[in-house]
């Protein structure tokens, strides 16, 4: 219900909007913050992308904050321990150029897909390979699947915004006009 996301957005804003372990893009001084819980793997995920890209880049005023949500098996888990890994020994610009690179990668996310990633990007594979299982990198998955549970967010993606949370793909112009009712309220 709406008055329950209400109430566990208020209560885990910290956690859901202000995560150390969450990159944060877009305008970080921005008036609204955008939260999605994403998966390499979806292909909604990767629909919205480009949408959520665009809404970023035309209003100039929103901070994005990505939660790594890796719920479709193997290679989600892969991917998302991958740019977890390299975010933590790489930095937050790597992360975004990483999370570019897996949101279109043209097939599967193997250990060698996932090191060619890394060698185009100039860095070296093994460390980031390596880290992938550190239990830093997994516990930051755990902490989003526990606080998805929380929300009651079962797919991907989920966006959240102020005090609401919208479950699955919205496009560009719904978007659009989540943004402009979350101001109108602020």
């Amino acid at each position: 219900s709406l008055a329950r996301d209400t109430q566990i957005i208020t209560t885990n804003s910290d956690t859901i909007f202000a995560n150390a372990n969450d990159w944060v893009g877009g305008n970080p001084q921005g008036d609204i913050t955008l939260v999605e819980f994403m998966d390499y793997r979806c292909g909604y995920c990767r629909k919205a992308y480009s949408e959520v890209d665009q809404l970023i880049k035309t209003d100039g005023n929103i901070r994005f904050v990505v939660k790594e949500f890796p719920i479709l098996g193997e290679a989600s888990m892969l991917s998302a321990q991958f740019a977890i890994a390299l975010r933590q020994l790489h930095g937050d610009e790597a992360y975004a150029t990483a999370h570019d690179a897996l949101m279109t990668l043209r097939g599967e996310p193997t250990p060698e897909t996932l090191a060619r990633v890394a060698s185009d990007m100039g860095l070296d594979p093994a460390p980031i390979l390596e880290r992938m299982k550190a239990p830093e990198v997994q516990a930051v998955i755990q902490a989003n699947y526990a606080l998805a549970e929380q929300m009651d967010i079962t797919g991907t993606p989920a966006f959240i915004m102020g005090d609401s949370v919208m479950r699955g793909y919205a496009p560009l112009d719904v978007m659009r006009d989540f943004v402009k009712d979350m101001r109108a309220d602020g």
